[in-house]
């Protein structure tokens, strides 16, 4: 089933303050990792949470503070299917007819969750992603799109990944939503592309209401809405 007018909220490292996002609800709501940490209680909280918010669909990526979810993946599936949020770890879903696809891990740095070292290493993942995947999630940016750092030397670092980029423009991606690097969340086009940062909060890990981002579907492309 195609769903001519779709609304997704989009919405990435919440980092234990997901209760100050006030969502209004629509058709998807994605989030694009850290949303939690080591603990399994605290996780379990945030999945209730995210289980409660009035959307059709809800999907999760982890990111690399979610060490919970890669040291007992199959629990923490099973518990996301109780709470029907579509989990993604290297795995796709099919919603109102488009097919997406998740992946968590990221470029290697210090000793985080989901860490991969750059190029054969993190690249057999992007292999698995298929070509006709129309929204892709990731915890990590795309290289020179939304992944800018600045050094302590005021120099600008593009921290993305160039493999990952290299497959999207491979695939018919459309929307691509990640997050991890705060201080660049954003959006940006190119080549037809949405590249969306969700991040909920800042480089100081301060909220930046209103926390999230609604992005829709028309006539096959996706736009940027403005929240009032």
């Amino acid at each position: 089933m195609h769903k001519a007018d779709l609304k997704i909220d989009c919405i990435s490292d919440t980092h234990f303050q997901h209760k100050k996002l006030d969502l209004p609800g629509t058709d998807i709501l994605i989030h694009s990792g850290d949303c939690s940490g080591s603990d399994l209680e605290s996780a379990l909280e945030f999945l209730d949470w995210f289980k409660e918010q009035n959307y059709s669909h809800r999907i999760l990526v982890p990111g690399n503070h979610d060490y919970i979810f890669e040291l007992i993946p199959e629990q923490m599936q099973e518990e996301c299917k109780k709470r029907k949020i579509i989990l993604l770890n290297d795995s796709g879903c099919e919603l109102e007819g488009i097919k997406i696809w998740g992946s968590p891990v990221q470029p290697w740095f210090l000793d985080w969750a989901f860490n991969r070292r750059r190029g054969s290493d993190i690249r057999k993942h992007w292999d698995l992603i298929p070509e006709d995947t129309e929204i892709l999630i990731t915890h990590g940016p795309p290289y020179m799109i939304r992944d800018e750092v600045l050094g302590r030397d005021g120099s600008i670092e593009h921290v993305g990944c160039e493999d990952l980029y290299r497959k999207i423009i491979q695939t018919q991606v459309k929307l691509h939503v990640f997050g991890h690097i705060h201080e660049s969340r954003g959006h940006a086009i190119l080549d037809g592309r949405t590249y969306m940062n969700a991040s909920s909060l800042d480089g100081m890990y301060k909220f930046k209401a209103p926390g999230y981002v609604r992005v829709q579907k028309q006539a096959g492309r996706y736009t940027v809405m403005p929240i009032s």
